[in-house]
């Protein structure tokens, strides 16, 4: 048996990760809570929204931030947040490059249930003794 092996674009592969986004973030909800949790679920969604919480950060800065976090998946994380309209991807061309992100106004509106979380957190963790 043989596989055949073609090299696409940089483009190409940017387009095949548009479309499989775009497939799973138009799937139904079932209810608001599913909805919520699916564009502020996962391992470091909330945790970058958190961070941007005082205003804007630039990419290393967010890197430093959240502890654990690889390149590829902070990227592909802000990716989908500026996707889902929660962060805001600001570019300015110039030499290096820099690029700022921060809150939306959707995105600010979460910090309030974050923090709420965040005191659970800790109530949780200091009876745990964790």
């Amino acid at each position: 048996m043989y596989c055949t092996y073609k090299k696409y674009t940089i483009v190409e592969y940017q387009c095949v990760i548009i479309i499989i986004n775009m497939k799973i973030n138009n799937e139904k909800a079932h209810c608001p809570v599913d909805y919520a949790f699916k564009r502020v679920g996962g391992k470091y969604k909330g945790r970058i929204l958190w961070v941007l919480k005082d205003g804007f950060l630039r990419y290393g800065e967010l890197k430093r931030a959240i502890v654990g976090i690889t390149p590829k998946m902070l990227t592909q994380t802000l990716k989908e947040l500026e996707s889902d309209e929660l962060v805001s991807r600001k570019v300015y061309l110039e030499v290096p490059p820099k690029v700022e992100y921060s809150l939306t106004k959707t995105g600010k509106e979460l910090i309030p249930l974050i923090r709420q979380l965040r005191s659970w957190g800790e109530n949780q963790m200091s009876l745990n003794k964790y």
